[in-house]
């Protein structure tokens, strides 16, 4: 074949079959099995289950590196002081990994938290405005009105296998 006959074949080719491999590339990126992991949320979070003197509370965590750091401190025992009048609080062993995470976050109620300028787990019984530093461990599924109680609870927290 001469060259003046394959040339403008293979430039035709190349522009009907670019964009069509480049489509399905771009869809196999981003597709559920991604770097992202399984698009199945239930495969990405974690239950806990919270003994609050004796009123069992589950909650749910979700996949981040802070909610995965939290859960490796588990099993835990905690007293949980009030804060605001809207929020449990308690100091953790040691600091979270902040990898990742939000500059900060606008926390509702039942949403378990962990804010990092001052290392402590939150739990929010009473809604709340944006906060800068707060990262969203997960939320509480049932069972909120235990901590909406005044004074210092014992809480222990245990994940749960699946």
């Amino acid at each position: 074949m001469r060259m003046s006959t394959w040339l403008p074949a293979l430039v035709l080719a190349t522009l009907v079959v670019g964009p069509i491999a480049s489509v399905g590339d771009a869809q196999g990126a981003a597709g559920p099995e991604s770097a992202q992991g399984p698009s199945d949320p239930q495969g990405r979070t974690m239950k806990i289950r919270l003994d609050v003197e004796g009123t069992t509370i589950t909650a749910t965590l979700i996949d981040n590196a802070t909610s995965r750091d939290f859960a490796s401190l588990l099993p835990l025992t905690l007293t949980l002081t009030d804060y605001a009048a809207t929020e449990k609080i308690s100091d953790l062993p040691r600091k979270l990994s902040t990898e990742g995470a939000p500059p900060g976050s606008d926390p509702s109620v039942g949403d378990i938290a962990y804010y990092a300028p001052w290392g402590n787990l939150a739990m929010f019984y009473r809604d709340f405005g944006y906060s800068s530093g707060l990262i969203k461990l997960g939320t509480i599924d049932s069972g909120i009105e235990a901590l909406n109680r005044p004074g210092p609870l014992k809480v222990s927290i245990e994940l749960l296998k699946k």
